[in-house]
């Protein structure tokens, strides 16, 4: 071998530490998989990931994947996220949203963020000791109707015909769950229903032909998405109505009676963070809320009429006014 030739070799040899030194491993990708509209992760999902010491665009990485409320589209977007072989899915929206990706995979760790009973829908076989590929926070929405429900009573204690506004669509919806607790305090109830955009007007024109006094909104992606119209047609037909989380009440809504979203945001992302340093999901327990979150909007209150009680104002989180 020539003395340049082995000066050469010899110096190749002294850069490939250095090259293996330089190569970083992949960045990790969280796939978001959201049963509603266009999502990005919320700010206190960040939080919670950055607790972990993960930053978005530094350290880990986000695909959004999401299915405008048709719950359909669900199995083949979670099948998409197995296929870019993400390193964990963040399920949000509703229950149907995890459900679908538990389908998808039993190896990519799941967290879940929603409203529905994890055991009775067959994400997890036990809260404590989830066991599987799926773990996360259950925000308790359907016990939540019936404790909405008792505080649409009392705000409207006048209402003898309430409706319950739901989405036949969504394999979830269990009107018979609310028509039973409004059975037990002697409330006529009747059910609504609408799974697009035109139905949901179609809906609050038959509750106000059928003399419906107080509506309850179920919570569901649609109507989520859909929170502007839904809010406008309660006004325009001057029905007081109860909804799933604040962000109607934003848009004029009367009440909003939900699980702290904050925080189940940031539990989810700490979960997450957790998961990419190693943890298994089979050994963290379901997370469930300890906080909850009463918002009443006196100016459309005053609006409809209605004089709020004392004894909701004195446990509301926050009034608009």
């Amino acid at each position: 071998m020539k003395r340049r030739e082995f000066i050469t070799l010899l110096g190749g040899a002294a850069a490939w530490p250095l090259v293996a030194r330089g190569q970083q491993q992949p960045m990790p990708v969280i796939g978001v998989l959201n049963s509603g509209g266009p999502f990005s992760a919320p700010p206190a999902f960040l939080s919670g990931l950055n607790e972990l010491g993960f930053v978005e665009g530094r350290n880990v990485a986000f695909e959004y994947l999401w299915a405008d409320g048709q719950y359909d589209r669900l199995p083949a977007l979670a099948a998409e996220l197995v296929r870019r072989k993400v390193a964990a899915i963040y399920a949000t929206g509703t229950a149907n949203s995890a459900m679908a990706a538990k389908a998808a995979t039993a190896t990519i760790p799941i967290v879940f963020n929603n409203g529905s009973d994890p055991i009775k829908v067959g994400l997890v076989t036990s809260i404590n000791r989830p066991g599987g590929n799926v773990t996360g926070m259950s925000n308790y929405v359907g016990t939540l109707v019936a404790k909405r429900l008792g505080m649409l009573r009392e705000l409207v204690p006048q209402a003898n015909l309430i409706g319950f506004l739901t989405n036949p669509a969504n394999p979830l919806s269990d009107p018979a769950a609310i028509q039973a607790a409004a059975r037990s305090v002697g409330q006529q109830m009747i059910v609504l229903t609408a799974s697009t955009v035109d139905e949901i007007d179609k809906a609050f024109a038959a509750a106000a032909q059928q003399g419906v006094g107080a509506l309850l909104v179920d919570g569901d992606s649609l109507f989520n998405d859909r929170h502007d119209q839904i809010a406008a047609l309660a006004a325009n037909y001057k029905i007081p109505t109860s909804y799933p989380n604040r962000v109607f009440s934003d848009a004029g809504g009367l009440m909003s009676y939900q699980a702290y979203p904050l925080e189940t945001a940031r539990l989810s992302g700490v979960y997450v963070g957790r998961i990419l340093k190693g943890d298994k999901p089979a050994d963290l327990p379901v997370l469930q809320p300890t906080k909850f979150l009463l918002v009443i909007n006196l100016k459309t209150a005053k609006v409809l009429g209605l004089t709020v009680p004392f004894t909701l104002l004195a446990i509301a989180d926050e009034v608009i006014e």
